[in-house]
């Protein structure tokens, strides 16, 4: 297939264009580069051998959304990860992810309706959930209220994707993920934050190789063995491959429903204290952190129960914590050979 990957040079989007190049689909990459590199585009064509197409510009902008889609008549499916992602910075500028994404949104459905393409895979987020009532979190949990301008902007992306399926007979499968964290094996594409990292384990190796000073632990009076927020983590090669599953899943029209929804996790929740006592022990290293305050946005805990996407979509998390801390380093050890601006 020829697939439009938004957002393709950022984190899990770079990752997820190395999958579906070497499963044999044709790649063309929209990014703004707003969070990203464009250096990511030749790291990917030194993993696979391809270098994918790529656009630079702003999916908000309907103008030049509608003609990149115009310019694109022969694209088969869609997998949407652009998108502001920082739960901390959406509660100081909520306003700001309301704009960026939703109007992204809302302009490449547009141009699936006016260019009669009918497959969307969307990257959405645990976040839809709020604080569960129950764990592990199922597909059928309640979407409770937001804790989050970002999570409040994946339910109702979410909301706008079934009343297009609805009205424009899409196929969609909306991807709920926990938390991505890791780096692909080669160390040429992983977790690049702008400025200072909003997640936790890219913060994490950027103290253990001396960029950050300390890592700040958000509360430890949390309802948790530890008292650190329990969060699944997710390896972001694991996590690329269900965006291949899923969009093939629409390929082969194997959907049950024309709206599909599935949870991605490992189904493990860790602490933060646990993450870093795994990075500590793949590393060799003693990190350099401090309790404090609790942050705003953040719940407690959760996980995902992973079953349906097991069975139904076919999927399941092969790397383990360890492997996930192993791979960050290595790509964190990578990019200090690398020197590049602002970071040292």
């Amino acid at each position: 297939m020829k697939i439009l990957v938004t957002g393709g040079t950022g984190y899990i989007g770079s990752h997820t264009v190395v999958e579906l190049q070497q499963q044999g689909h044709q790649v063309v990459i929209v990014d703004n580069l707003s969070n990203s590199r464009g250096e990511v585009i030749d790291a990917i064509a030194k993993i696979t051998g391809i270098k994918p197409e790529f656009y630079q510009f702003d999916l908000t902008d309907a103008e030049k959304s509608k003609q990149f889609f115009k310019s694109q008549p022969d694209i088969d499916a869609i997998i949407h990860f652009a998108a502001y992602k920082a739960v901390g910075e959406s509660m100081a500028e909520p306003l700001m992810y309301y704009r960026n994404n939703l109007d992204s949104l809302i302009n490449i459905l547009q141009g699936m309706k006016d260019n009669g393409i009918s497959r969307i895979v969307f990257s959405s987020s645990c976040t839809v959930y709020g604080q569960p009532d129950e764990l592990p979190v199922k597909e059928t949990s309640p979407v409770k209220e937001a804790w989050s301008p970002y999570g409040n902007t994946k339910q109702m992306s979410e909301q706008i994707l079934k009343f297009a399926c609805d009205a424009y007979a899409l196929q969609v499968i909306a991807l709920r993920y926990f938390n991505p964290v890791g780096a692909h094996e080669s160390a040429q594409i992983g977790e690049l934050p702008m400025g200072v990292p909003n997640n936790l384990v890219p913060y994490i190796t950027q103290t253990a190789i001396g960029i950050r000073p300390r890592l700040m632990v958000f509360g430890n009076d949390y309802s948790t063995p530890d008292g650190t927020p329990v969060r699944d983590y997710l390896h972001v090669v694991d996590l690329a491959k269900a965006h291949v599953t899923a969009v093939e899943r629409l390929q082969t029209e194997a959907q049950k429903m024309p709206y599909e929804v599935f949870n991605l996790g490992t189904g493990t929740g860790y602490s933060v204290l646990e993450v870093i006592r795994a990075f500590e022990r793949v590393s060799g290293l003693k990190l350099n952190f401090k309790i404090t305050a609790r942050r705003p946005g953040d719940i407690e805990k959760v996980w995902a129960d992973t079953s349906f996407a097991n069975s139904e979509l076919g999927w399941k998390a092969v790397y383990g914590l360890d492997d996930m801390m192993r791979s960050a380093w290595k790509w964190e050890q990578a990019l200090m050979q690398q020197k590049l601006p602002g970071r040292y």
